[in-house]
């Protein structure tokens, strides 16, 4: 293999004219990674710099959030931190979508694609071609071993293939694409075309052409730097702003790079903007291929940013890959997979012999920050990340939610990753409200809603099932003894009691927009982070983590709070019915659970508060299947009556479309199973009429429509599951009908790349631009860590003929 020049580049982003030779076609081999181009076929240097016009450029935004692979390396707890590999990347629509460098959040590029030039056409490889996805490595029952994608993208009229294999660096801050480009009926030309979006915002940059590739960074001094390296030579390149100098127009107009910007800037403190760097490669002929291995390498300066996509790209694809599957004596993703011993048993009941549940383990683990280990993100996306500014940063879904983390940290423990589940409950304390919060006043105890990785604050309201769930988390870990008895005292002192005591007590809350005295079980924002009130899944929470608590206080010493926890536990539960369940309903003549009850007084007529552009509708109507959850935790029988009349409720199929949650979809072996809504009236959503991206405009519609969520899907097994064992052992003929309905079910939502999704397309309305399949994931944000962390428990649960979340509560 070609091994690149690094070159110094001096002066702030400021091009050196050596780094602009190019390279003529005539010079470059077809398939010719190995082989150096002649370097007497070369343009006479420039007299001067051509600088790009048409800053800023477009708006920017973020990429399709329906990820279909995500990926990163594995890296043990206590690995060299030079050694440590802090590379993430997606991939959506046949190409490699945001790419993450530093901490797990911090986007560096939104997209790189192949534009391909033919007679009479002008194709981009994530519109033009027809994408399949699948695992470089698996193992003979056809498992993924490693989180290394191959991407074949085939153009709609046959007349070229593009197939893509991507990993990172597993000793390095780089990824690697290896590419093959055939012309299968006439000649082509294929170009390369990225567009970064440095630190995390898609303005503010600029690029350049370096000696064998690209680089971009931000106009401040203080920047990560992005290198791109290419094994093949280019044939001509540019950079220029999107929508304006990026050559695009070019190609399309004269099938060649004509321009040929070499910088956006003439000093590289200014013109930044939304950058692109576009590559002109040789043209191929039918019947012929080029191969290349394209690399970014990552730094905080220029000069390591160069030199670490030029060694990576020496190291070579086979050696490369190899040690980022963890083969011989290197430390990969094969490794990980052989430590967790709850694996083996799970396998024989899922449905589709363990792919699913072997890709979640991946997926999971790959979603924690490797800078702040034990950092848990909610989803490696943006979502509706196609119609979402990105002018400033903003981590999406890429931040650490407690709930989230919570549903996570037990799918590690279900699967034997005790490691991980422990290193994730000491991280909480880095986001319990207290002294040591930056603008905090108030009483102590609490989780933030949302934070980055960091801890750094970004949400700021109360959600009592945040609190409740550390809580919760510690109990399990020290009953499965990975926590000690001397580590889980030590723990209730420093975090777990006074979250205990905020959940009896509440308090006086004073952080950034939020001014409010928490009287619980009333919380200010319930699991979908929208409404105060009542709320039966947090409650349940609630309750559940009041109990865990008595258990550590006593085995603490600490009896008073013991008791004073169990007395606010128990009245929590005979509340229950007075301040959540309906006998006045508007749905039906039996008492049922209720969304949410903002007063406390369920038969009223009380509204609850709009939301997502849908008007607020009495409390009576809106059902959800957050009451499943005092089942599952335990608080309450699965026989009981109210929790049934919810539940025929919650199945119905004669409710009108906004209030109905229940609808059914077909699994892979053409059987039916269940899907459920969050909520009725959900908004949060694609709208109903226009096809919109949830607020693509910039406001939230009347008509959106939130979706199908699959993790329900899990959540309704769970209760079966507990229903069927709550007076006898599980059957094999019941555990085989759950396996058959609940697992698989989950299974059928997944997406080619074994990707779980937020939600998926429910049939109702417009399908969008997207043209969604009935079960398809939709665009809000794919893969959900919670979504594969319900996949996993629930096979867990039915494993071990238990639910693996229920709690003894006290009497």
């Amino acid at each position: 293999m070609k091994q690149t020049k690094n070159v110094s580049h001096g002066a702030l982003f400021r091009p050196s004219l050596a780094a602009l030779s190019l390279a003529v076609a005539a010079a470059l081999t077809l398939g010719g990674c190995e082989q150096a181009p002649d370097q007497t076929q070369t343009q006479s240097e420039p007299s001067a710099i051509k600088v790009a016009p048409g800053a800023p450029g477009a708006a920017p935004t973020w990429a399709f959030a329906g990820k279909t692979g995500i990926g990163t390396s594995y890296e043990p707890y206590g690995a060299a931190p030079k050694s440590i590999s802090k590379v993430w990347f997606s991939i959506a629509n046949g190409v490699l979508t945001e790419t993450m460098y530093g901490l797990i959040h911090n986007a560096q590029l939104k997209e790189l694609q192949f534009v391909i030039k033919g007679q009479g056409f002008t194709d981009l490889e994530s519109q033009d071609t027809d994408s399949s996805i699948s695992y470089l490595d698996t193992d003979a029952e056809g498992r993924p071993q490693s989180l290394a994608y191959r991407v074949v993208n085939l153009d709609k009229d046959g007349a070229y293939r593009i197939e893509k294999h991507i990993f990172t660096d597993p000793d390095l801050n780089s990824l690697i694409m290896r590419t093959h480009i055939s012309a299968l009926t006439e000649e082509i030309t294929p170009f390369l075309y990225a567009n970064p979006h440095i630190d995390n915002s898609g303005n503010g940059d600029l690029a350049r052409v370096v000696d064998g590739g690209f680089m971009a960074r931000k106009t401040a001094q203080e920047s990560s730097v992005m290198t791109l390296k290419s094994s093949l030579p280019f044939a001509a390149q540019q950079v220029g702003f999107v929508g304006s100098s990026d050559g695009l127009d070019e190609i399309r107009q004269y099938g060649e790079l004509k321009n040929r910007f070499q910088t956006t800037s003439a000093d590289g403190s200014q013109n930044g903007g939304n950058v692109a760097m576009t590559g002109q490669y040789p043209s191929i002929k039918p019947g012929e291929t080029l191969t290349l291995d394209l690399v970014l390498g990552f730094a905080d300066d220029e000069q390591s940013s160069s030199a670490t996509a030029a060694a990576t790209l020496a190291q070579g694809y086979d050696q490369l890959l190899a040690n980022f599957k963890g083969e011989g004596a290197a430390i990969g993703w094969q490794d990980y997979l052989a430590s967790l011993q709850g694996l083996p048993a799970m396998v024989a009941n899922t449905a589709d012999n363990g792919k699913l549940l072997t890709a979640s383990a991946m997926v999971l683990k790959a979603q924690e920050d490797k800078t702040h280990a034990g950092a848990l993100i909610a989803s490696l996306s943006n979502p509706w990340g196609d119609t979402v500014s990105a002018a400033q940063p903003s981590t999406g879904y890429k931040a650490v939610w407690p709930r989230d983390f919570y549903q996570c940290a037990m799918a590690f423990l279900a699967m034997g990753d005790t490691a991980t589940a422990k290193v994730a409950f000491e991280y909480l304390k880095q986001v319990q409200a207290g002294a040591n919060t930056p603008g905090y006043q108030g009483t102590p105890g609490w989780f933030l809603q949302k934070t980055h990785v960091d801890g750094q604050t970004e949400w700021v309201g109360v959600q009592l099932d945040q609190t409740a769930m550390p809580i919760m988390l510690g109990w399990k870990l020290w009953q499965a003894g990975v926590l000690s008895d001397d580590e889980i005292r030590s723990w209730y002192k420093d975090m777990l009691k006074s979250a205990a005591d905020f959940l009896v007590t509440g308090g006086e809350v004073n952080i950034d927009w939020n001014h409010i005295n928490i009287v619980p079980p009333k919380t200010q924002q319930e699991r979908w982070e929208e409404q105060a009130g009542f709320s039966p899944s947090t409650t349940a929470a609630v309750i559940t983590g009041l109990h865990a608590a008595v258990a550590i206080a006593e085995f603490a010493g600490d009896s008073t709070s013991a008791e004073h926890y169990s007395k606010a536990a128990q009245g929590y539960r005979d509340n229950l019915e007075h301040t959540m369940v309906t006998r006045k309903g508007t749905l039906s003549d039996k008492p049922y659970y209720v969304r949410l009850s903002p007063n406390g007084q369920p038969d009223a007529a009380d509204k609850l508060a709009d939301n997502n552009g849908r008007p607020g509708l009495d409390q009576r109507q809106i059902l959800d299947g957050g009451f499943l959850e005092l089942v599952r935790y335990g608080v309450t029988p699965a026989s009981d009556p109210v929790i049934n009349n919810t539940l025929a409720l919650m199945d119905s199929n004669t409710l009108e479309d906004s209030l109905r949650l229940r609808y059914e979809f077909t699994a892979k072996d053409g059987s039916s199973f269940p899907g459920f809504r969050r909520y009725g009236n959900d908004g949060y959503g694609e709208d109903t009429q226009s096809g919109a991206n949830y607020a693509e405009s910039g406001s939230n519609s009347a008509n959106q429509r939130g979706r199908v969520w699959p993790f329900f899907t899990g959540e309704r097994g769970h209760f079966e599951l507990a229903a069927l064992t709550e007076q006898a052992q599980l059957s094999a003929q019941d555990r085989a009908a759950l396996v058959s309905t609940y697992v698989q079910g989950m299974e059928s939502f997944a997406n080619e790349g074994l990707m779980l999704p937020e939600q998926v397309w429910d049939g109702v309305g417009n399908s969008t631009r997207f043209q969604y399949q009935t079960g398809q994931g939709t665009n809000s944000a794919t893969p959900l860590a919670w979504t594969h962390a319900e996949y996993v428990k629930l096979v867990r649960s039915i494993t071990d003929g238990t639910v693996w979340d229920k709690y003894p509560q006290q009497p």
